[in-house]
């Protein structure tokens, strides 16, 4: 399928991932008809003015119905989901999210959508493949037998299924991209949903604007990711909405490492040297979790093009741009409720 040649709904559109998609979209002239989030328009992360700019709960039909008239193609970015600490203490939230992605199928079928694109996550995998802190690279065949991260990942892994059955069932196209720890500008990075890179960039540029010396890491800093950058993930999100992938896909870098060594990556980029404190008892999540992509090589010859060294050099100047600029406190109320 040729976008360009599509009509597009960006649900969750307000958030991290969805701001940047919508944006990318408009840059090569696809038509985004929409985009829908929850949080009110001034809140969202970025917005468009070329495009009609809607607040609905998607948890509700009628708001689902509302968000895909009159389109071609849905892309469903749209959670309540966060960093580990969100979603270890916020199980009931995370999973109320399937509401979100049941009503926009129900919807997109009745309206005669072409294509609906589904926004999983590495969360799906089975938790007794993710012990190692070496990181075995998950296979998308590792999400079963199902033990996915409780809460969040079994909504995710559900959603999945529904995009299978709506597929067979109903003749609806559909894609889903597992994404790996996506970072970047524009991406939360306070008020408790903020994810590993984002954190640790605020914690050291705090550390460096107090002059406190150290920093405080979430557990006990040897448990393992691969992290994916902002433009990457947009980018091979297009590349697997326009394809003719019929399963779920992996979307993220193979490139592992610790969290103290993403810890060492942001102090050299800030040019100091912090003491750190283990919070050993935070939520950490498994003790290791990288992507395999030897599927995404094989179907598209495809590889994130862009080192974890310099996404995070992009992402700490523009966090600490923010912070300096005394957005940090009003830039929480604005962060991600609802949106990917």
């Amino acid at each position: 399928m040729n976008l360009k040649r599509q009509r597009i709904a960006v649900c969750g559109g307000g958030g991290f991932i969805g701001g940047h998609l919508v944006k990318s979209f408009l840059m090569q002239g696809i038509n985004v008809v929409r985009a829908i989030d929850f949080k009110p328009c001034e809140q969202w992360q970025q917005r468009s003015p070329d495009v009609e700019n809607l607040v609905l709960d998607l948890r509700e039909k009628a708001a689902c119905e509302k968000a895909v008239r009159g389109v071609d193609v849905v892309f469903n970015l749209a959670s309540d989901m966060g960093g580990m600490g969100f979603i270890e203490n916020n199980k009931a939230l995370c999973m109320l999210s399937v509401l979100i992605n049941t009503h926009l199928l129900l919807a997109s079928r009745d309206a005669g959508v072409e294509q609906f694109f589904y926004s999983s996550s590495a969360c799906v995998y089975n938790r007794e493949k993710q012990n190692d802190p070496q990181g075995t690279a998950l296979k998308e065949e590792d999400a079963y037998p199902a033990l996915p991260e409780d809460g969040y990942g079994w909504e995710k892994l559900f959603s999945e299924r529904m995009c299978r059955h709506f597929e067979q069932d109903f003749g609806m196209e559909c894609r889903v991209a597992r994404y790996h720890n996506v970072y970047g500008p524009w991406g939360t990075y306070d008020g408790g949903r903020e994810k590993a890179p984002a954190a640790i960039c605020r914690k050291v540029i705090e550390a460096k604007l107090s002059g406190s010396g150290e920093m405080e890491i979430w557990g006990d800093g040897t448990q393992t990711r691969s992290f994916m950058y902002i433009d990457d993930c947009v980018k091979g999100t297009q590349m697997i909405a326009e394809s003719d992938l019929h399963e779920p896909i992996n979307l993220g870098s193979s490139e592992l490492v610790s969290i103290d060594e993403l810890a060492d990556i942001v102090e050299e980029i800030a040019g100091t040297r912090l003491k750190r404190r283990y919070k050993r008892d935070a939520p950490t999540g498994v003790n290791g979790r990288n992507s395999d992509n030897t599927k995404i090589s094989e179907y598209f010859g495809w590889e994130p093009s862009v080192r974890l060294r310099d996404g995070m050099a992009k992402t700490y100047e523009w966090i600490e741009d923010q912070m300096l600029s005394g957005r940090s406190e009003s830039y929480v109320a604005a962060a991600v409720a609802y949106s990917s």
